[in-house]
């Protein structure tokens, strides 16, 4: 029987490495986004720990310049959450681009392993007939000498 050798290996194996390389991507993305998740919810903390040093003030006695100290801490940090909370829609927009990439990438490999597996069924289809064949030769020149013999 002979070996089956599917013409479009290549571009298979192409197709492994890309959704390799996808996969790292997205994973990549995916650990950018908790990295600024991360630092969205320090900034958050941080906020809440003014905002509790700003009650403890209030409570003790009135210093004007501790609180506009405070009042300014409270309004940088909202202004650094806020940009912290575009950085992590960027980093979710990459996110989803790399899934999407990796998605299409993976679609192209399925594609390419079912024109392998009928390309190998073709085979199979094409040895068998002609395995068929030669048995059938095989039984026709067996069948002419024993008619030829007796």
């Amino acid at each position: 029987m002979a070996k089956f050798t599917y013409r479009m290996q290549s571009i298979l194996n192409i197709q492994y490495q890309l959704e390799t390389q996808a996969k790292m991507e997205l994973g990549r993305a995916q650990m950018k986004l908790m990295e600024e998740e991360e630092r969205l919810q320090e900034l958050i903390d941080r906020k809440e720990a003014y905002l509790e040093e700003g009650r403890k003030m209030r409570s003790d006695v009135l210093h004007v310049n501790d609180l506009k100290d405070n009042r300014n801490a409270m309004l940088i940090m909202d202004a650094m959450i806020e940009e912290q909370r575009e950085q992590v829609a960027l980093a979710q927009n990459v996110v989803e681009a790399a899934r999407l990439k990796l998605q299409e990438v993976m679609q192209e490999r399925k594609m390419h392993e079912r024109l392998k597996e009928k390309a190998l069924e073709q085979f199979i289809q094409e040895e068998n007939a002609a395995e068929g064949k030669a048995v059938d030769e095989l039984t026709s020149y067996t069948y002419g000498q024993r008619g030829k013999g007796e």
